[in-house]
């Protein structure tokens, strides 16, 4: 359900059930966690095959959850989230069609999320008497802020490209998300690693600039 590639720096991490939109089944969770955890490059670019994104959790499996499997279902789609925003390098999310759910608050926890123009966004659990419970709730309002993370998650609208660009839920829209991947793929990857760190670092600012204040002196000291 997960299929991956690697070459140039980059491991591609296809979710791959273009008939179900790329829903995610338990088990195509493990997989993502697996397939992070195993990459040494210093990009990972995560992507839906077909005409989706990721449609969010397989409603099949979610239906079929008493309370505890549902908890635990929950509690393996935050590890795999949160598997993906540690992970050491930096994580591109190439959003084309359909992200719902599950699928947006996987994008959530990569660095750079890139859209197509034709890519939408929705988190459509409340209207089915659900949300989003991957991390969401606490990711949304730190990237777009309070005001606009209870729009999207309250209402359940459909979000276009342009418009989650101005919301800063996407930093980008073009028709090659890839690229995006291959850019910073080109970067020094030393630089590349710290500055992911530094940047999600969430230490007190003192603790916060002391430890950049050494990081920038450890890798000057490698370009003398």
């Amino acid at each position: 359900m997960v299929q991956t590639t690697s070459g140039d720096g980059i491991r591609t991490l296809t979710l791959d059930r273009p008939d179900q939109r790329n829903a995610l089944t338990s088990t195509a969770l493990r997989d993502l966690e697996a397939a992070v955890e195993s990459a040494t490059e210093p990009v990972l670019y995560l992507h839906g095959a077909g005409e989706a994104f990721c449609a969010g959790a397989d409603l099949d499996e979610v239906k079929a959850l008493d309370s505890e499997r549902a908890e635990a279902f929950a509690a393996l789609g935050q590890r795999v989230a949160r598997t993906l925003e540690s992970y050491d390098g930096a994580v591109v999310a190439g959003i084309d069609g359909a992200a719902r759910g599950g699928g947006v608050e996987l994008a959530l926890a990569c660095d750079i999320r890139v859209a197509t123009p034709g890519a939408t966004l929705a988190e459509t659990g409340v209207k089915l008497g659900l949300f989003g419970a991957w991390g969401g709730t606490a990711r949304l309002p730190d990237i777009v802020g309070t005001g606009d993370a209870l729009d999207i998650a309250l209402s359940g609208r459909t979000l276009d490209a342009e418009t989650a660009l101005q919301m800063g839920l996407v930093s980008r829209v073009t028709a090659e998300p890839r690229a995006v991947a291959e850019e910073v793929a080109a970067v020094d990857t030393d630089a590349l690693r710290v500055l992911k760190a530094r940047m999600r670092d969430d230490a007190d600012r003192e603790t916060q600039e002391r430890r950049e204040q050494q990081a920038f002196a450890d890798l000057s000291a490698k370009t003398e």
